[in-house]
């Protein structure tokens, strides 16, 4: 219990830094990349008031009106741009390829038809940021060079990434190695608690007994009497609370079962045969719905007490018909699922319902109880690695299943 809850720890801890790390990795790539479009824009705006040309001389382009990437009297000889003039049909008129040396004329002209396809006034066309707009002899589109800084955008992305990762990776080992720590205290009182309970079960078992047998003794020399029934009811159900104590205790302390290859088929029905007598004589009927020859690699010992566990609580807590134990296949393990009529079941009853000492309201009276049988339940399945759950069939049709896996 202890080590899963370290785990839990650590992953919890992890998901909530890397859900960090990624909001202000994202932050920072949003804000940088809409300080490029704004920077990039604004280049385009100063061009497009030279009409797609450098104005005579260049050191007469407004440079310091640019952005924080461009802000540099080198900015006339740095950017690298094209311009394309159209005529009034829609077709290319003339091409401006002077302030760039990597595009050709057929280049250009798939540039623009690709900018007139998205129909937009500015855009993106592979790593050429263009602009359209209407200019004294024609419409002209205007593209501007963006691969470098690009480039040092997703540079920039990367390089977080990878810091990012690095920096995960040794808040990892350092919770790996101060988790143990942290859960240490936590640790020491399960502990304690969990001896506790198992001395106190060894304890409270031989005045028990003692009691039992004093009640028998009296009961021989001076007669049957109420006081002396309800003195040995009291004591058995002691012992039946010592026992589910140390039984639960004794499973969270196990970390491993002794597993076995077995017939679950055959060990759920023997388990089940002998809750035949107690469903009868509260008027309910047991009804098997067990696939033959189911095998399983599972405790025997701790099988036969799921089942008997899960039969035994719908046998005492069952309104009326059948109680329908079921085994089947489900995937590479098994499915036992047992089902009984019940009264009014709330969603707090399902959730909180194998958690100890819980007992719903509409339980308490007509059957001896101590929430701890569910519980007992529970940690079996755990320690089997699979899952249990409590659902409604209907409105009143307590299902509790629990998958074992193969």
């Amino acid at each position: 219990m202890i080590r899963k809850l370290r785990s839990r720890f650590v992953a919890a801890a992890m998901l909530s830094l890397v859900l960090v790390l990624a909001v202000i990795l994202g932050i920072i790539a949003t804000l940088n990349y809409r300080g490029i479009l704004s920077d990039v824009d604004g280049i385009l705006q100063l061009l497009r008031r030279t009409d797609g040309r450098l104005p005579e001389p260049p050191e007469a382009f407004a440079w310091d009106e640019a952005g924080m990437h461009y802000q540099s009297p080198e900015l006339p000889y740095e950017i690298r741009f094209f311009s394309v003039l159209l005529d009034e049909a829609g077709g290319v008129a003339s091409f401006d390829l002077e302030r760039i040396y990597a595009v050709g004329e057929e280049e250009a002209d798939a540039c623009v038809r690709e900018a007139l396809r998205l129909a937009r006034p500015s855009g993106f066309v592979d790593t050429y940021r263009f602009l359209r707009y209407t200019a004294q002899d024609g419409e002209r589109v205007i593209f501007l060079d963006c691969g470098r800084i690009l480039s040092w955008h997703r540079t920039l992305l990367l390089t977080g990434a990878a810091i990012a990762a690095l920096g995960l990776l040794a808040v990892l080992g350092l919770l790996t190695l101060l988790s143990g720590r942290i859960v240490k205290p936590l640790s020491e009182g399960y502990e304690k608690q969990r001896r506790f309970i198992t001395d106190a079960g060894h304890e409270l078992r031989t005045p028990l007994a003692i009691i039992d047998a004093d009640a028998e003794v009296i009961e021989m020399e001076t007669g049957r009497s109420e006081w002396l029934d309800d003195i040995r009811s009291q004591t058995r159900r002691l012992s039946a609370l010592t026992g589910a104590l140390t039984d639960l205790s004794r499973m969270d302390e196990q970390t491993q079962l002794q597993m076995v290859e077995l017939s679950a088929s055959d060990v759920v029905c023997e388990a089940a045969e002998s809750f035949r007598a107690p469903a009868r004589a509260r008027g309910l009927e047991l009804v098997l719905r067990v696939e033959p020859a189911l095998r399983l690699r599972a405790s025997e010992r701790a099988l036969r007490q799921l089942t008997g566990i899960l039969l035994d609580n719908a046998v005492k807590y069952a309104t009326g018909g059948d109680v329908v134990l079921t085994l089947e296949r489900q995937g590479r393990g098994v499915r036992l699922s047992v089902e009984n009529a019940v009264g009014t079941v709330s969603q707090e009853t399902l959730h909180n319902m194998f958690e100890r000492f819980y007992r719903a309201d509409a339980s308490r009276s007509g059957a001896e109880g101590y929430g701890l049988g569910l519980s007992i339940a529970r940690s079996i399945v755990q320690a089997h690695r699979g899952r249990i759950t409590a659902s409604l069939r209907g409105a009143h049709a307590l299902v509790v299943s629990a998958v074992l896996p193969g």
